[in-house]
């Protein structure tokens, strides 16, 4: 982890407004105007369903165990009451096509949060349309308004396209100075 440390994060997270329709998706700005796409909206408490079926869809596609949509839905809709937890979406309210999950926390490292992109998914039959890129560069956005110093993520490492993505945007695996890579551990509780 770096020890570089950024600007005072405002302790008013940022509001984001509706500000107009444009095609088929909705137009958000923030304060400082940072976010800004024709195709992704920051999800509230009355997207829970949507994105819960996103997650159960990126779980399907990957083998991954997980709750079912019902139980996902009860979480998200306390999830996306809490300032320290961001979904982006694209589409629309009536089809969203992809979702970014961040979860953000206090650091000792950084005067703002340090931030955990937990999921990224597009549907399958529209990736590689720029609707993943569309998705990361606000949230980057938004983390780098609030003060954040780093955004983590984890790959597994057989998957090449989504290591290709990220590396694409700036993230690394090695430390710069280092020789070495960063892995990430855990355990089941």
């Amino acid at each position: 982890m770096s020890g570089t440390t950024v600007g005072r994060a405002s302790v008013v997270p940022p509001r984001l407004a509706r500000i107009g329709a444009v095609g088929a998706g909705r137009e958000y700005q923030s304060e400082n105007a940072l976010v800004s796409s024709p195709e992704v909206f920051r999800a509230d408490a009355t997207h829970a369903g949507a994105v819960a079926r996103l997650l159960f869809d990126f779980n399907t596609e990957f083998d991954t165990p997980g709750p079912g949509t019902d139980l996902l839905a009860a979480r998200f809709a306390r999830l996306l009451e809490r300032d320290d937890v961001i979904v982006l979406l694209t589409g629309s309210d009536n089809n969203p096509t992809g979702f970014a999950l961040l979860t953000l926390r206090p650091t000792p490292y950084y005067d703002g949060p340090l931030a955990q992109l937990e999921e990224l998914y597009v549907r399958p039959e529209l990736r590689d349309q720029g609707q993943g890129t569309a998705l990361l560069q606000p949230a980057i956005r938004l983390i780098r308004e609030r003060g954040g110093g780093e955004i983590h993520i984890n790959v597994d490492e057989v998957d090449a396209d989504a290591r290709r993505f990220y590396e694409r945007h700036g993230f690394v695996n090695v430390e710069p100075g280092a020789d070495y890579r960063m892995l990430c551990y855990l355990r089941q509780l």
